[in-house]
């Protein structure tokens, strides 16, 4: 149980940096395209700043992963290994999207009260929530296909 724990924390520590290169990548990106194509874009902006910021952060979380916090199958191929992995992280993009999506779109628009907090708040309200449940599927579904499991 302590080495679950231990490798639980770690994932964390490489879920955290990864999220901060999301979210960086993503809010700058999101601000760029409201700027450009205004404020009515937030709700389609933001999804698809969240899935560029994602998508970068991917990279990033990939590598910390296998170097510090999962042990590689020595039977996988590791191309075989990256490309189950960007489909189990394709996966959490769709649910961070959709939570996203939710988010800035029917839960902003349906109340002046949540409308109140502004477009960062919102946005940053939604990515944390969207980065806590996709992390959990990232963990449980990592361990599942990517593991050595011990002998």
């Amino acid at each position: 149980m302590n080495k679950l724990i231990q490798q639980i924390l770690k994932f964390g520590v490489v879920g955290g940096i990864s999220f901060l290169i999301d979210y960086i990548v993503a809010l700058m990106t999101m601000k760029l395209l409201t700027f450009i194509f205004g404020a009515e874009f937030f709700e389609v902006g933001s999804v698809i700043a969240s899935v560029i910021g994602f998508t970068v952060s991917v990279v990033f979380n990939y590598i910390l992963s296998f170097k510090y916090v999962f042990a590689r199958k020595e039977d996988m191929d590791r191309k075989a290994q990256f490309v189950i992995f960007v489909i189990l992280s394709l996966i959490g993009a769709g649910i961070n999207s959709l939570i996203m999506w939710v988010c800035t779109g029917p839960v902003y628009s349906s109340s002046e009260q949540i409308q109140s907090l502004g477009q960062t708040l919102v946005f940053t309200g939604a990515k944390v929530l969207a980065t806590g449940i996709v992390m959990v599927y990232n963990f449980i579904t990592r361990k599942i296909f990517l593991e050595q499991k011990e002998q």
